[in-house]
């Protein structure tokens, strides 16, 4: 059976393991949340590269707006169709 002092080791071995975990995986989670804020920054860039009021009707303007967000989604690991 193990001892106290060793089953304390264990235990802090296993929070400093369990932190480095956490602290890699906000890392993570910074790096996605700024290729998101970029990604949706350019939004309206995007729609006017789409075209213009008049080149196109707004529900075309729209869909084309739709798939491109669609793909940049995917792009990043995220299925549309599972967001509700």
């Amino acid at each position: 059976m193990a001892t106290y002092d060793e089953r304390l080791r264990d235990l802090k071995a296993e929070a400093f393991r369990t932190g480095r975990t956490l602290a890699e995986h906000g890392e993570q989670l910074q790096r996605i949340g700024e290729q998101q804020a970029t990604a949706f920054g350019n939004i309206d860039s995007l729609a006017a590269a789409i075209g213009t009021a008049g080149d196109r009707t707004i529900t075309q303007r729209l869909d084309t707006t739709e798939r491109v967000l669609f793909a940049l989604a995917r792009a990043q690991g995220i299925n549309p169709d599972d967001l509700d």
